[in-house]
């Protein structure tokens, strides 16, 4: 497992579209061991493959200590509505409330190319919608319902 850099919010590589996963491979399973690695030492409860430069679409998340791995991952269902603060590694320190749905069902693929559909509530929804956006060049700080304090502390959009 090897560290890789977070690319930060003002880099065109985190406002373009991934491509899917086609193969499982070591080279995949390499990525994300490093995601993961990556995502720990910068205290992060999640992470999508464009934040370290690689554009496909691979998103890791670890909520209430349930580390999930998620290939081509897709929302095929949500219900309710939440309002929570959010971060991100790639933004820096803000943090601002971003409304999300209360209950998803996400289908995706493991590491070894299996297919899987998982349901989540609250703080799993709102990490793999977070998660989920990164993968199609969508931000946080987009859908922040404080977007006007980000923009006036000297953010980037």
């Amino acid at each position: 497992m090897a560290l890789r850099n977070v690319i930060k919010i003002g880099e065109d590589s985190l406002r373009k579209k991934s491509k899917p996963v086609k193969d499982f491979d070591e080279s995949l399973w390499e990525l994300l061991d490093d995601m993961k690695a990556t995502m720990y030492e910068n205290d992060g409860m999640g992470l999508a493959a464009p934040q370290v430069g690689v554009l496909r679409r691979v998103i890791i998340v670890d909520v209430n200590n349930a580390f999930i791995e998620l290939v081509n991952p897709e929302i095929t269902s949500q219900k309710g509505e939440d309002i929570e603060e959010e971060g991100c590694l790639s933004v820096g320190n803000f943090r601002g409330r971003v409304k999300r749905p209360y209950k998803i069902t996400v289908s995706a693929f493991d590491r070894f190319g299996y297919p899987f559909t998982l349901t989540g509530e609250k703080w799993l929804a709102r990490c793999i919608c977070h998660e989920v956006d990164h993968l199609d060049g969508v931000l946080f700080v987009d859908k922040c319902l404080d977007k006007d304090k980000y923009l006036k502390q000297g953010g980037k959009l």
